[in-house]
């Protein structure tokens, strides 16, 4: 990966670097248990730690017994759209998005929500059209940190990892670009701790989503001169 090559693509996280959405999860997924008849003892505080994973992996670090998670994913979608007031845009987000399409940066999502659920959630905050490609959780394809999901999407989008900045705010979307090839970007106002986002050696860290504005502009300066 060379750090000098052109910023042409943008692969976003979605939760904690787009929307400030860990309330809605947090109550969503409580309400889902509860439903279930599943005891838990879950905070919101330990919930920060792992958020971002999927739920198997969660649960089973918290050693949670959900057993059938088709049907905890179908009561928990429907939870997720009964809260979604509680969730909102970081600010300035769809201005930065725009800016970015308008200068020719390719734009795209990668979350581990289940597609129907991230098309959903794009749409709602009115940010759906900044974007070429959204890539939910899909049987066929892996989940971050692996780099599939961000390899399919720079395959589908016809540019090169090289040339691709993956923006996250946990270990999961550093670990998935650097596999990748990638630069990679950790937002500090996302979920995780600051120290935890520098133990991954990301390329950039950035406190405001405004900053990638620049971030581009430098890249494809360098790439001039």
């Amino acid at each position: 990966m060379n750090n000098s090559s052109p910023i042409q693509h943008i692969c976003f996280d979605l939760d904690g670097t787009l929307t400030d959405s860990i309330n809605t999860i947090f109550q969503a997924t409580v309400k889902t248990l509860e439903h279930l008849n599943i005891p838990n003892n879950l905070s919101i505080a330990e919930f920060r730690k792992i958020i971002g994973y999927h739920f198997q992996d969660m649960f089973d670090s918290l050693n949670i017994p959900v057993t059938d998670f088709e049907e905890y994913i179908t009561i928990y979608k429907n939870y997720y759209s009964q809260l979604m007031d509680l969730s909102s845009v970081f600010p300035s987000v769809a201005e930065t998005l725009k800016s970015l399409k308008d200068m020719g940066t390719k734009i795209s999502l990668c979350t581990t929500k289940v597609q129907d659920q991230a098309d959903k959630v794009v749409k709602s905050f009115q940010i759906d059209e900044f974007f070429s490609l959204v890539l939910g959780r899909r049987e066929n394809i892996a989940n971050k940190p692996s780099a599939e999901p961000l390899l399919f999407i720079c395959n589908e989008l016809n540019v090169k990892p090289e040339n691709t900045l993956m923006v996250g705010d946990t270990e999961l979307d550093i670990r998935c670009g650097k596999s990748a090839g990638s630069k990679t970007c950790a937002v500090s106002y996302g979920y995780r701790e600051l120290k935890i986002i520098k133990e991954e050696n990301p390329d950039y860290i950035i406190n405001d989503i405004t900053e990638l504005i620049n971030l581009v502009k430098q890249s494809n300066k360098i790439q001039r001169i």
